[in-house]
């Protein structure tokens, strides 16, 4: 009696499948996602237009609102759609400061895991074995002080975001260590920006009312313009990247030791 195996070759197909497919899947929707135009939503134009019935439902079911918003910031960033720091912003318009920045970063480190843990298994391990001498060895250093250089990119907001889900998967980066470091290095640019939106809760208001009065006059051309680009100002960027650099003082110091340059403290 003779017994039928899988065939090596179907294996490795059974494999590649169950490796590629929620990357696949990621893009589909991602595609879909722009196809339908969907993204553009995610503005402060579309929180003008809705801000009524945003404040009845959040008023009637906050908890409900609270886990509608953080499901829409997993997806948004778990499918690299634009649009953190609006969502960050309207966070702090919808709920305030303190609940708005925590379900921002809770969203934000939820969905920046699950395109980590895809990329890491589509990607990380083959392009690992076809990197380069040069630049496996950069991988290497990384993945030594994987918590500083992760630290560090994201207490900078000029680094994409996606961009740094996607290296510490390719370079070989442990969950743990990317899990900490994306949770404690959103958090000041975070509440940054919750706090600015709290701050332009009253402006927003005001356009909305002359916005509404233009409806409501027939006119033609009525528009809501907001430029997020006056609230990531220079002074913003700088005094988060400043923070940034002390992420990687640890580092520093670790490299000076090892040449023998600081010595050990002694208890």
């Amino acid at each position: 009696m003779s017994v039928d195996r899988p065939s090596p070759d179907n294996g490795r197909k059974g494999g590649l499948l169950r490796r590629f497919a929620p990357l696949v899947a990621i893009l589909v929707v991602f595609a879909f996602v722009y196809a339908m135009g969907w993204h553009r939503h995610l503005s402060l134009e579309t929180l003008v237009r809705n801000r009524a019935f945003l404040d009845s439902f959040i008023a009637s079911h906050f908890v409900a609102a609270l886990a509608i918003f953080t499901g829409i910031y997993i997806t948004a960033v778990a499918l690299s759609v634009p649009g953190a720091v609006v969502l960050t912003i309207s966070s702090g318009i919808l709920f305030g400061v303190i609940i708005g920045g925590l379900a921002s970063v809770i969203g934000a480190t939820i969905g920046a895991t699950i395109i980590f843990l895809i990329a890491k298994t589509a990607l990380g391990e083959h392009l690992a074995q076809r990197l380069g001498p040069l630049a496996a060895k950069l991988a290497e250093g990384f993945r030594e002080d994987a918590f500083s250089y992760l630290l560090f990119l994201r207490l900078v907001p000029a680094f994409p975001f996606f961009a740094v889900n996607l290296v510490p998967a390719i370079a070989g980066i442990g969950l743990a260590p990317f899990v900490a470091a994306t949770a404690l290095g959103i958090i000041p640019a975070t509440f940054t920006f919750a706090f600015v939106g709290a701050g332009l809760d009253s402006a927003i208001g005001a356009q909305a009312m002359a916005y509404n009065a233009c409806v409501a006059a027939g006119e033609l051309g009525c528009r809501l313009d907001f430029d997020l680009r006056t609230a990531i100002t220079p002074k913003l960027i700088g005094a988060l990247s400043a923070l940034a650099l002390l992420a990687l003082v640890p580092l520093v110091v670790k490299r000076l030791r090892a040449r023998g340059r600081v010595p050990e403290q002694s208890g």
